[in-house]
């Protein structure tokens, strides 16, 4: 597995000291990036090759919310190519190897001169080395969309919202989607399908369904066709990750 030390900073805290479910979601983020650019597969390598990888799915376990100023290690971890998507694993550790979080992602990789999905060249297949799934509870990627929804205010994509693809960064929907959740919810676990994606100046309509353990937010266009759908489950009192 490829890893990072981090330690959190007090940017990535929440009100009660713990790191916030986005600021996780950004380590895991970063280092699936730092891991790229270390195999010389990153931004460039792609940009050359007109290739892009799309987020297609997260899935985010929680066991503990690490504190201000621990230390933490992020690692990732390629285990599968199946045709035109990838599958990689993240987890943050603590110092001594206890298991914080776990995740699951699925990525699309696409050809940016079509925009359609493309099967990844045998160096890339090469160089992302597999290794064994993570011990983690994996869930559907499908999310249903219950039939209770609200509408909220819409939300309107902003500059800040966009990474270097120019488009909405997978975890700027997250971020829009925690903000509909009560203040006592702890998340236990979040899951995101993506759909199809969002730029500059796209209006977002906001359909949540709100229930005692489950949230579920569908960030989507004025037809109501979901750019994403995120999933919250409130975290229990047990530990739902094993430990290494």
């Amino acid at each position: 597995m490829y890893t990072f030390d981090g330690r959190i900073r007090f940017s990535e805290v929440d009100s009660e000291g713990k790191l916030t479910l986005a600021a996780m979601l950004n380590y895991f983020q970063d280092c699936s990036t730092f891991h790229s650019e270390d195999l010389g597969l990153g931004l460039g390598y792609l940009k050359e090759r007109h290739m892009i990888w799309v987020m297609s799915s997260w899935q985010i376990v929680v066991n503990r919310y690490p504190e201000l100023c621990e230390r933490v290690k992020i690692g990732t971890s390629p285990y599968d190519f199946k045709g035109f998507l990838g599958y990689r694993n993240f987890a943050m550790l603590t110092e001594d190897g206890q298991y914080l979080a776990m995740a699951n992602t699925l990525w699309t990789l696409l050809d940016t001169d079509t925009w359609k999905p493309v099967v990844p060249p045998q160096e890339m297949r090469d160089g992302y080395v597999l290794e064994e799934k993570l011990p983690m509870e994996y869930a559907a990627r499908k999310i249903a969309v219950p039939q209770d929804v609200k509408l909220q205010e819409i939300v309107t994509v902003k500059k800040h919202h966009l990474d270097t693809n120019h488009h909405v960064n997978n975890g700027q929907y997250v971020d829009m989607a925690l903000e509909y959740l009560p203040d006592d919810f702890v998340i236990g676990q979040m899951r995101a399908e993506y759909k199809k994606q969002a730029f500059l100046n796209d209006v977002l309509y906001p359909y949540v369904s709100a229930g005692e353990d489950q949230y579920v937010i569908s960030l989507a266009d004025e037809a109501g066709k979901p750019y994403v759908v995120v999933e919250f489950l409130r975290k229990g009192e047990q530990e739902i990750i094993v430990r290494g």
